[in-house]
């Protein structure tokens, strides 16, 4: 099974996103703390495209994508944005500091991969950039 939805660079799309990802973990019957992590990692890394991706004040769309397959379920978030490899490219997150004392950035994509088991990066050969998180169902 694979779901899919298209959502524009606006932040006032998080809400749709919420929504979709509850429908989609309903219908595969998903535990609820695997929902609110899901919730959470998509979130992350659909604001940092919102936020990041594109010029502003320039409308684009891109796409998230969630599958179950063999046990594993896939999330992936492809946006045409500047290319840009969270997994290398995001700061590192130093979380033996208080909050006030850290540098801003890069913890979205520490929780990301503190609640995914695998967490990869392409630029694809049409110009698109796929965020790729994947978690074994127990």
């Amino acid at each position: 099974m694979k779901k899919q939805i298209e959502l524009t660079n606006d932040l006032n799309v998080i809400p749709k996103l919420a929504v979709f990802v509850e429908e989609v973990c309903e219908e595969l019957a998903l535990e609820k703390s695997l929902v609110f992590k899901l919730n959470l990692v998509l979130e992350e890394a659909v604001t940092n495209v919102i936020l990041y991706a594109y010029p502003q004040n320039e409308v684009h769309s891109f796409k998230i994508f969630i599958s179950k397959e063999n046990g594993i379920l896939t999330a992936q978030v492809k946006d045409a944005g500047i290319p840009f490899d969270p997994t290398t490219q995001a700061p590192e997150v130093d979380t033996t500091l208080d909050a006030q004392e850290r540098k801003i950035g890069g913890l979205g994509i520490f929780l990301i991969k503190e609640y995914m088991d695998t967490v990869s990066y392409q630029r694809t050969a049409d110009g698109y950039n796929l965020l790729t998180m994947t978690k074994k169902l127990s």
